[in-house]
C-alpha cells in the first residue's frame, strides 16, 4: 500500500526521494511527506501535504530542504483522515525521531494510553505516531538506567511491543546518515549502490539507482549507513540475505507515450502472455516445464485436490483456473477469498495442494491464507509477478508471471498473465495425471500460442468501438455483467474494472441466475454486458451459448440495453441486441484471455469520459499489505 523511499549517500537527498515516491505513488496517494536530516542539525526537517505528491512538491518549492539522509512516504489512509496533520513522517515529542510506516498497529490504542500516562503528547489520529513516541520512550528508559542505546536497538525493543503488520523506516537527528528499517508483513526492499544505500516499499522506487537489492523477510531489520547495509533479526543477531539482481528495465515502468499506465498495460498483454509462456512449453512434445516448482511430479500427480486462495482480480483468475484444472486434469478445485480462508476453519488434508495467486506476492490476506494451509500440512505453490516476493519464498514452488511492472492500480496484464500461468499448470497436471496425451497437449499449446495475436487484433480493431460505447454509456449509474461457465469470472472481472476506475456501481452474475433476482433491476436505463462467445468445436460451449441467448432475450424483453461480446462470424446476436463487440474465435478455456480485453477497454474509456483518475482510483492502492 503506502509508498516508502529512503536514502543515505552523497547525492542530493530530496530529488532521490521525490523521484522514488513518484514511481510508487500507485501504492498510496492520500497524502505525502518527507523528512531530511544532516550532521549539522539537531532536529529533522519535515514537510508534508494532504493529497497527491505534487502538493508536497509545491510545499518543497516554497520551503526547500537539503540534507545528507532522509525518508519519504505516500500514504494510503487506514487510521485518520488524509490531512497534513495525519501525513507521514510522524515525530516524537522532541522532533528528533521520525517514523514512516506501511501497515496497521493493532494494539496502538493500548500503547497510546500507556505512553500518554508517561507524559507523551499526541497530535494526530494515526496509529503510526505511537511508534515514534514508543522509540523515544525506549531510549529515554535506557538513558535513565545509565545505559544509552543506539537507534537500531531502540527500534528492536519497540517493534517487539507492536502487534499487527508494519514496514518501518526510522531516522534520528542524534544519529545522522542512518536509516533503520524493519519488516513484519508489508514488503521492504533495500537497495545497495556504490557508497549509497536505499530503502523502499517496492522495487520501482529505487530501480533507477540500483538493480542490486535485498528483500527483507518478516522479522528482519536493516541498518543503512554510509558504510553500507547491516542486516539483523529483531533480537540483533546478524543475518544473511542473498542480493537479488533485478532483471527488468526501469523503462518498462514508464508510460511510453500512453495517456495512462492502465492503457499501456492493456496493450502490453500480448507480450505478457508470450513472456509467461516462453521457455515453459514444447510445441513438439506438448510437454510443460515449470522449473520453479519444488514439488515433485509424483506429489502433483497424486494430490487429492487443490485449494486456491486469492483476492480481487486474482480471485477472478482463480475461478477461471478452477474450470481449466478441473477440465484438463479432473482434479477437484476449491476457490476461497484469501481474506475468508482461515476464518472458515478449513479441514486439514495433507494431500491437498495449496495455490496462492497474487500480483505483488505481498498481499497480507493471501499470505495469511498460505500460512494457514502450511499449518494444516499442505504444500503450497504461488503464482505471482514479483521474483522473491514473500509468497514465493514461503511456498514450495512458484510460477512467476512475466508481466513486468504493473503500475495502474486496476490490474490488467497481471490478470491475463495469471490466466496463462493457470492454463500451463492445468496442462501440467493433466499430463501428470494421465488425462492429456501428447497430441492433445500439442494442440492446446498451439491454441495458447495464438492468443497473443488474437488480443492484438482486438486491440487494433475494437478500441475505437469501445471508446464510442463509452460515450453512449458513461452516464449510466449501474451496470450488470453476465456470463456462464468459465465466462462468469470474466463477468465479475469486467464489473470490478468498471467500478474500480469509473465509480459506477457494477455487478457480475452467472447468466443462469438472472431469473432468481437480477431481472428486477432491468429497465431501459440499465446497460447489461453479456459474454456470449461460442467455441463451435465444443458441444458444451454451444449449449451454454444457446442458453445465454435465452438470457439475452430476457433482458431485451424488459427493455434492457445489451452490449454483447461475441465470436467473429456470429450473425445471430446482431439481430437481437443493440451493440455487439466481436472477438476472434478461441477454444472455450482460452476465450477468457481474449474477451476480458474489450471489457478492460470499455471500463477505461468510460472512466476517462467521466474525468476519473484512471491510474490512481480513490480509496484504492496497488498492493494491499494489511488485513
Amino acid at each position: 500500500m503506502c509508498g516508502i523511499v529512503g536514502y543515505v549517500g552523497p547525492k542530493k537527498v530530496v530529488p532521490v526521494i521525490i523521484e522514488g515516491l513518484r514511481r510508487l505513488e500507485y501504492r498510496g496517494y492520500d497524502s505525502a511527506g518527507i523528512a531530511v536530516g544532516s550532521p549539522s542539525s539537531a532536529t529533522l526537517d519535515v514537510r508534508r501535504a494532504p493529497g497527491k505528491l505534487h502538493n508536497l512538491e509545491e510545499v518543497l518549492a516554497e520551503h526547500p530542504l537539503d540534507g545528507t539522509f532522509g525518508i519519504g512516504h505516500t500514504r494510503w489512509a487506514t487510521h485518520g483522515r488524509p490531512t497534513e496533520e495525519n501525513a507521514h513522517p510522524h515525530r516524537d515529542c522532541t522532533g528528533r525521531i521520525v517514523v514512516v510506516h506501511n501497515g496497521i498497529v493493532e494494539n496502538y490504542l493500548d500503547l497510546k494510553r500507556e505512553l500518554t500516562a508517561q507524559g507523551h503528547k499526541f497530535v494526530t489520529e494515526t496509529d503510526t505516531e505511537i511508534i515514534a513516541h514508543l522509540i523515544e520512550q525506549v531510549q529515554a528508559d535506557a538513558e535513565a538506567a545509565g545505559a544509552p542505546i543506539l537507534l537500531e536497538v531502540a527500534v528492536r525493543r519497540a517493534v517487539k511491543r507492536l502487534t499487527g503488520a508494519f514496514a518501518l523506516g526510522v531516522l534520528s537527528a542524534a544519529e545522522p546518515d542512518k536509516i533503520v528499517a524493519a519488516r513484519l508483513g508489508p514488503p521492504v526492499v533495500i537497495g545497495v549502490g556504490e557508497g549509497e544505500s536505499f530503502v523502499a516499499s517496492d522495487v520501482p522506487g529505487i530501480l533507477h539507482h540500483t538493480r542490486n537489492m535485498y528483500f527483507l523477510a518478516d522479522g528482519d531489520m536493516a541498518i543503512l549507513t554510509l558504510a553500507g547495509v547491516a542486516l539483523t533479526d529483531f533480537d540483533g543477531n546478524p543475518i544473511q540475505r542473498a542480493i537479488t539482481h533485478i532483471q527488468w528495465d526501469p523503462i518498462q515502468a514508464e508510460k511510453g507515450g500512453y495517456k495512462h499506465f492502465m492503457l499501456k498495460e492493456i496493450w502490453e498483454q500480448p507480450r505478457a502472455i508470450r513472456d509467461t509462456t516462453l521457455g515453459r512449453v514444447s510445441l513438439d512434445s506438448g510437454k510443460v516445464f515449470l522449473d520453479e516448482m519444488q514439488i515433485d511430479d509424483e506429489e502433483l500427480a497424486t494430490a487429492s485436490s487443490i485449494n486456491i486462495a486469492a483476492c480481487g482480480t486474482s480471485w477472478h483468475a482463480a475461478l477461471s483456473g478452477k474450470y481449466m484444472i478441473e477440465r484438463l486434469a479432473r482434479l477437484p478445485v476449491d476457490v476461497d477469498y484469501a481474506s475468508e480462508y482461515r476464518y472458515r476453519n478449513p479441514i486439514p488434508d495433507r494431500n491437498a495442494m495449496g495455490l496462492l495467486i497474487t500480483q505483488s506476492g505481498e498481499t497480507a490476506d493471501t499470505l495469511a491464507a498460505q500460512r494457514e494451509m502450511i499449518s494444516l500440512g499442505s504444500k503450497t505453490v504461488a503464482i505471482c509477478n514479483v521474483v522473491d516476493a514473500m509468497v514465493a519464498r514461503e511456498a514450495h514452488g512458484a510460477i512467476y508471471t512475466h508481466a513486468g511492472p504493473e503500475i495502474g492500480v486496476a490490474s490488467t496484464k497481471a490478470f491475463t498473465a495469471q490466466l496463462t500461468a493457470l492454463f500451463l499448470l492445468a496442462l501440467k497436471l493433466g499430463q501428470l495425471r494421465g488425462r492429456l496425451d501428447p497430441a492433445r497437449s500439442v494442440a492446446l499449446i498451439e491454441e495458447l500460442s495464438r492468443v497473443p495475436a488474437k488480443i492484438e487484433e482486438v486491440l487494433r480493431s475494437r478500441s475505437a468501438q469501445c471508446e464510442q460505447l463509452a460515450k453512449d454509456f458513461s452516464t449510466a449509474r449501474d451496470f450488470l455483467y453476465l456470463g456462464r461457465g468459465i465466462h462468469f469470472p470474466i463477468a465479475l472481472e469486467g464489473a470490478l474494472k468498471l467500478k474500480e476506475i469509473s465509480y459506477i456501481h457494477a455487478e457480475g452474475y452467472p447468466a443462469g441466475e438472472m431469473k432468481h433476482g437480477p431481472n428486477a433491476l432491468i429497465d431501459e436505463t440499465l446497460p447489461v454486458v453479456v459474454l456470449a462467445t461460442c467455441d463451435q468445436s465444443d458441444p458444451a460451449s454451444k449449449l451454454r451459448y444457446e442458453k445465454t441467448l435465452s438470457n439475452i432475450q430476457e433482458v431485451t424483453a424488459r427493455s434492457g440495453r445489451v452490449i454483447a461480446v461475441a465470436t467473429e462470424g456470429d450473425t445471430t446476436l446482431g439481430n437481437l441486441v443493440e451493440h455487439v463487440i466481436h472477438i476472434p474465435p478461441a477454444i472455450e478455456m482460452l476465450s477468457p484471455l481474449i474477451e476480458i480485453v474489450p471489457l478492460q477497454l470499455l471500463a477505461y474509456y468510460i472512466a476517462v469520459r467521466r474525468g476519473c483518475d484512471v491510474d490512481q482510483p480513490r480509496n484504492l492502492a496497488k498492493s494491499v499489505t494489511v488485513e
